[in-house]
Parts: structure tokens; C-alpha cells; sequence
């Protein structure tokens, strides 16, 4: 029996990790200027085998350094040093019209920045002497337990940016064990992201304006074990997607084949809709929704009803009265309308409506591990990302969703030992001091 098989596979794999960090900082050594022969070499190997593993992986950071050179656009996941990183080259692997989709808010984008301004108004507590060295990140929704509260929002469209669409986003975030939601308009099917996932996903709903449709997604929904729909109330109005029709300028290309008129050309490639009657839908957004439709929809099905688009109490009190069985707090990413309303903002506000009776869910703007930090202090459940994966997704296919996740996981991990909040409970409102204007009306 080897040494490893004495040791649980969580310690063989930690064992694993420091011993290949040393490795790593030994061939880091060995190209120094400072190492000048074989005997220094073999002295210093012996002393970093002697330094504990936990200080080493503390020590060690500001020794990484890159082993090659790297332009303003990375060329790999691995050259990423923030999710920030994926969108320039994102943009490079795009067609101009396609970025413009992913990029775009509406009218002067003011509302999709302010979604992550507003994040750097709140200010992080921190506690010390707290042994955070283990730390629990995982989050429980719905009876269901997911590694992390950092989950995958709905986006539709994703064969635009990647040929495996939503099945690579899928399996990088079922590798993880994170949560997801599909889009109703995604280019894969749900049976194909289940089994790419691993367990069933939450469905993303739009309706239509045929009950008849609506009732045919709500059946193929069940018969694949879909826990929750998510119901998007926030695209009543139509929208002006100035930086989409910029960008759209610059492609020369021949798009009729893919954008030809009628809903039935629209959901043409669309697999939720396969099979399905929708020569009598005129509409897949503006369909005159109202609070008698969400009941409508409660009584219709077994599964669990979150409202997706909710910004304000008074809105998440009225979705208690109907009996839905969460909130979720979004401006579809600074592309529902210019409101200058940013979610991490009306947060707050919604969680105290809800009472904890139910969960609160939160995207729009989530850029670092600390954002997701600050939004599960001011009460969400869960913290959603959409751009940040569609950009991995974009320029690198599922190393680059997987990569996405690693980052934001890993600094969200960071804050939490530094704050020395061991568990997400112990993350509370008193971790953070919030200075957005218009939270504390």
C-alpha cells in the first residue's frame, strides 16, 4: 500500500497540492539568478520540505510568476487573473453583432454599470484571530446542496458565442457542482444540459403569449425533472439596445438565414419549442403579463415559481400574497430598462419584504469574489453570474466557464478566511457597512 492510500481522498488530494506547490517553487528557484548552482539548490529543497504546507501556500503567492510572456488579451484560461480578463478576449473571438448581444445594456448602458458600481460602496468588516483555515461554501436551495452559492443565470442564445453552447457551460459548472439555470431560448436542449450537468437544471421561463405553448413548457419541464421555472417578468416594454445596433453596424455578414422574421423563425433553433404548436404566438416577451397570470401559473404546476425581475418590496410582497417560492433580483443585467436601479441596491429592500419566509436570489454586475460576499451579507441566497461565463464560454468553450468559476470561487474563498467567516450563515449583515444611497430609504 502506498503512503497516499493511507490518507481520505480530501487529504490525499491536499497532499497532492502542496506537494506539487513545492515542486513549483522549486522550478521557480531553479531559474532564479539567485540559485547559482546545484548545491544551493538541493539546501534550499530540503528547507522548503521542512516548512509547513499551510505556510507555504501562504508564503508562496507573491513568488508565482509567469512563465511566459502574455499580451492585452489572454491566450488561454490559465493566463486569467480576473474574470475581467475573459471579456477582451471574448470580443476578439466574436463576431461584432454577437459581442454586441453579450455587451450590451440599453439606451446609455448607465444602469448595467451602475449593477457593478454600486457594488464598490459597500465596505467589508473584518474580524481577526478567527481560524478560517476550513471554511463551508456550500448552499442549500430547494433541498438541493451546491458547492458554492455562486450559480450560473439564465442566458440565452449561447450557440452565438460557442458551438456546445449551454451543454460546455453545463458540464463545467456540474464538474463543480454548481447551480444553473437554462434559458427557454437556449440553443441546447434541456434534456442534453441535464445529462451534461448531471442532475436537473431550473428552467428560465418565457411564456408567450399562448397559454396553450405555456403549458406545453411547463410539461416538458416536468417530464425532465426540472425543480423550479423561473419566470422573467422583467421584459414588458420592449427594450433600446443602443450598444447591440452600434456593434451591429460593423458585421457585414448575411444574418437572414438565422434572424429571419416571425416567432416561428425565432424559435426555429430554439429546442424548448420543438414539436410544439406556436403558429398562434405573436409575442415571446411583451404578453401582457400580470399578478392573475403568476397565479395562474401556480396552479398550473407542482414546481417550484421564482420571479425573476423583482427591484422593488413592494413587488416581492405581493409575490408572497400569490405564494410563489422565491424572488429573484434582477434587471436582466442592465438590459430590462435604464432605471438607474442596480440589484445589489433594491437588494436590501426585497430581502426585507420577503422576511426569510423565502429565498432571494440575486444577479447583475457580480464581477468579484467579493461581490458575492457583499450580496450574501445584505441577504441573498444565492449569487448569480451571466456576462462573466458567457466571455470563458465565448473564447475558450468550457475551460474558459470552468476557468470563470475557479476565479470568482477562489476569491470568494479568500474573503471569507480574511473576514474569518467560516460558513455562509456566518456571513451577515453586520460583515458590511453599506453606503448606496438609495438602500437606506
Amino acid at each position: 500500500m502506498s503512503e497516499l492510500n493511507l490518507f481520505s481522498a480530501e487529504q490525499t488530494s491536499e497532499l497532492l497540492e502542496m506537494q506539487d506547490a513545492r515542486r513549483n517553487f522549486l522550478r521557480f528557484l531553479a531559474c532564479s539568478p539567485l540559485v547559482s548552482n546545484a548545491t544551493t539548490l538541493g539546501s534550499l529543497a530540503v528547507l522548503v520540505g521542512a516548512i509547513p504546507a499551510a505556510a507555504l501556500a501562504q508564503s508562496y503567492d507573491v513568488l508565482r510568476a509567469q512563465t511566459r510572456k502574455v499580451g492585452d488579451v489572454i491566450e488561454s484560461p490559465e493566463d486569467a487573473l480576473n474574470v475581467m480578463d475573459f471579456e477582451p478576449a471574448a470580443k476578439k473571438a466574436l463576431p461584432s453583432a454577437h459581442f454586441g448581444y453579450l455587451a450590451t445594456g440599453v439606451d446609455g448602458d448607465d444602469t448595467l454599470r451602475a449593477n457593478h458600481e454600486d457594488y464598490s460602496k459597500i465596505r467589508i468588516k473584518v474580524s481577526r484571530l478567527i481560524d478560517a483555515r476550513k471554511i463551508d461554501t456550500s448552499m442549500h436551495l430547494l433541498g438541493a446542496q451546491y458547492s458554492s452559492p455562486i450559480f450560473l443565470s439564465p442566458v440565452s442564445s449561447q450557440g452565438a458565442f460557442h458551438a456546445e453552447a449551454e451543454v460546455a457551460v453545463a458540464r463545467a459548472a456540474g464538474a463543480k457542482k454548481q447551480h444553473m439555470i437554462l434559458s427557454t431560448v437556449g440553443n441546447s436542449s434541456l434534456e442534453d444540459v441535464n445529462k451534461a450537468h448531471g442532475s436537473p437544471v431550473w428552467l428560465q421561463l418565457y411564456p408567450t403569449d399562448d397559454w396553450k405553448v405555456t403549458q406545453a413548457l411547463i410539461k416538458r419541464a416536468e417530464s425532465n425533472g426540472v425543480p423550479a421555472l423561473v419566470l422573467t417578468v422583467d421584459r414588458q416594454g420592449g427594450r433600446n439596445t443602443e450598444t447591440l445596433f452600434r456593434l451591429r453596424r460593423l458585421d457585414d455578414r448575411t444574418c437572414v438565414a438565422c434572424h429571419a422574421g416571425g416567432f416561428a423563425n425565432e424559435v426555429s433553433r430554439k429546442p424548448m419549442f420543438s414539436n410544439i404548436d406556436v403558429s398562434h404566438v405573436t409575442n415571446l416577451y411583451g404578453t401582457g403579463m400580470s399578478w392573475d397570470f403568476v397565479k395562474k401559473l401556480r396552479d398550473s404546476t407542482k414546481m417550484k415559481i421564482f420571479l425573476k425581475g423583482i427591484m422593488t418590496g413592494d413587488d416581492a410582497a405581493k409575490a408572497l400574497q400569490v405564494g410563489v417560492d422565491g424572488i429573484f433580483v434582477s434587471n436582466h443585467g442592465g438590459r430590462a430598462e435604464e432605471s438607474l436601479q442596480s440589484t445589489i441596491g433594491v437588494l436590501p429592500e426585497v430581502v426585507k419584504a420577503v422576511g426569510g419566509r423565502i429565498p432571494v436570489l440575486v444577479d447583475g454586475g457580480v464581477r468579484r469574489g467579493t461581490d458575492v460576499f457583499k450580496a450574501l451579507a445584505l441577504g441573498a441566497t444565492g449569487v448569480g453570474i451571466g456576462r462573466p461565463y458567457c466571455w470563458g464560454l465565448a473564447a475558450f468553450g468550457e475551460p474558459g466557464v470552468a476557468a470563470v468559476l475557479n476565479i470568482l470561487q477562489r476569491e470568494f474563498e479568500t474573503i471569507m478566511r480574511q473576514v474569518g467567516a467560516t460558513s455562509l450563515k456566518q456571513i451577515t449583515p453586520t460583515s458590511v457597512i453599506n453606503d448606496i444611497a438609495y438602500a437606506k430609504r
